[in-house]
């Protein structure tokens, strides 16, 4: 028998509320609201035709704006109390009209999002499995059970959707939907999309492919791209809520722009108050002075060097654990994932000449390729994730994210060039079920009343004994 002593203090600060996760969010917000507010100001710059984004504070304010400015809304998000509209008349009548009545905090434009991929797919010539990122971030050396623990977890895709009939995508029958077209239909026919998906969820044992980094963990598709990839930042909130709405924990999200808005903070907010985490690419500007690119600003605000934020923001790296050349430096990046020729699946829907393909021996089925990107090192972080939480149901987001910066290959050293270091998931796995040094347990506690529920994580033969003492009390078994 092994004896281990948990002390558990039975006072108010037990209980853990939202408030904190509220507090780091609106954080997030200050820092990087004001300079994506400014970019969007209405009247800065000529208003495109079309549609115009209204947040408010109330429903009441917005008809009552809308009941002076007509307009037909063509989207409604009320957890982010937002609208978007097409305006009856000019659209830059209609926002400097509606953005100074009671009420209405922004009318904003829509902001474009791309997927961050560069330079696409590309067959390279490769040594050792094809599938190298698998063992340079030790998923090899995650317990089984764990693996199969991760079953309890859901990762979100938010991408150009995703090719069904891959293999490893099919084995996990995604639970699927399109905001574009408010269907289940995800088609992908742009090829971004299923790759991502594959690398952060990809059926481990169907005995075909590739394998992703989330052990059996669900699958939920949330199409918001088109076949160009192109979309914005009303279709990237209205997935973010749709997924967390749908039980998604993790959400994944390999885009980006180089301004924010109202409406995608609001969803930052919402998903993380929600207790979700969110993970995004940092870009692949390097080579244009490497620009911010949001969300993943927003999840690792500039100036934080790796401390705070309400996410983990993704860079990418080699085969030899260096930055890989294109991945984006600087103040706003969490940790960093294999990003340079990564192999996963292909979508049979996309173009082959856009998105070549390589031979996979032993393969029966599926299409296969590299890829190089900031997205495609994202969802290898996103899948680990739900290794960490499989090794620990007990942990907040920000835990979680914090095991995955704190064991990266940088040993807790955070630098411009990887932020905290390479993703290791095996030592991850391995703090959170506090089997570090073999004798530290996480304990947490749940009060209801006058009763607790504890929970911790352990290995079957073992067996604790728990040290009790309240408000600083004596204690006792």
């Amino acid at each position: 028998m092994i004896d281990v002593i948990l002390a558990l203090r039975l006072t108010r600060e037990t209980v853990r509320l939202t408030a904190a996760v509220w507090t780091t969010a609106a954080i997030a917000f200050a820092v990087t609201g004001s300079a994506g507010a400014a970019r969007s100001a209405p009247g800065t710059v000529a208003w495109p035709k079309g549609t115009a984004v209204v947040t408010y504070e109330s429903q009441v304010a917005l008809a009552a704006a809308l009941a002076e400015n007509p307009a037909l809304v063509v989207r409604r998000l009320p957890s982010l109390r937002a609208v978007e509209v097409l305006p009856a008349g000019d659209v830059a009548h209609f926002a400097a009209e509606v953005s100074g009545l009671p009420g209405i905090d922004r009318v904003e434009r829509r902001l474009p999002r791309r997927p961050l991929v560069e330079p696409a797919l590309a067959v390279t010539a490769t040594a050792g499995p094809l599938q190298w990122q698998f063992a340079a971030t030790r998923i090899d050396l995650v317990p089984e059970s764990v693996l199969r623990a991760a079953a309890s977890q859901t990762v979100a895709v938010i991408d150009t959707g995703a090719d069904l009939g891959a293999p490893d995508l099919a084995a996990k029958t995604p639970l699927t939907h399109s905001v574009r077209t408010r269907s289940g239909d995800v088609s992908d026919r742009n090829g971004h999309g299923t790759f991502v998906a594959s690398l952060a969820g990809g059926a481990r044992a169907n005995g075909e492919g590739i394998a992703g980094s989330g052990g059996d963990a669900r699958l939920v598709i949330v199409q918001a791209g088109g076949s160009d990839g192109s979309f914005s930042d009303v279709e990237e909130a209205a997935a973010i809520v749709w997924a967390v709405d749908h039980g998604a924990r993790i959400l994944n999200l390999s885009l980006g722009g180089p301004d924010t808005s109202v409406i995608e903070r609001r969803a930052v907010d919402y998903a993380v108050s929600k207790g979700a985490l969110l993970v995004a690419a940092v870009g692949n500007g390097y080579d244009e002075g490497s620009p911010l690119e949001y969300p993943a600003a927003l999840l690792q605000p500039p100036g934080s060097r790796g401390a705070g934020g309400v996410g983990l923001a993704v860079a990418a790296s080699t085969r030899s654990g260096a930055r890989a050349r294109f991945s984006t430096t600087g103040t706003s990046l969490s940790l960093a994932a294999p990003g340079e020729s990564v192999f996963a699946a292909v979508s049979s829907l996309a173009p082959a000449s856009r998105y070549p393909r390589a031979t996979l021996p032993g393969s029966t089925a599926g299409l296969y390729g590299y890829g190089s990107g900031t997205s495609f090192a994202a969802p290898q972080v996103a899948g680990a994730a739900a290794l960490v939480w499989a090794a620990n149901p007990g942990l907040r987001a920000d835990e979680v994210a914090s095991i995955l910066e704190q064991t990266a290959s940088g040993k807790g050293a955070w630098t411009a060039e990887l932020g905290y270091g390479v993703l290791d998931v095996a030592a991850a796995v391995a703090q959170a079920q506090g089997t570090q040094d073999g004798s530290v347990i996480r304990l947490e506690g749940r009060r209801e009343g006058r009763r607790v529920t504890l929970a911790w994580p352990g290995r079957a033969g073992m067996a604790y004994r728990v040290l009790l003492a309240r408000d600083g009390g004596p204690s006792r078994f």
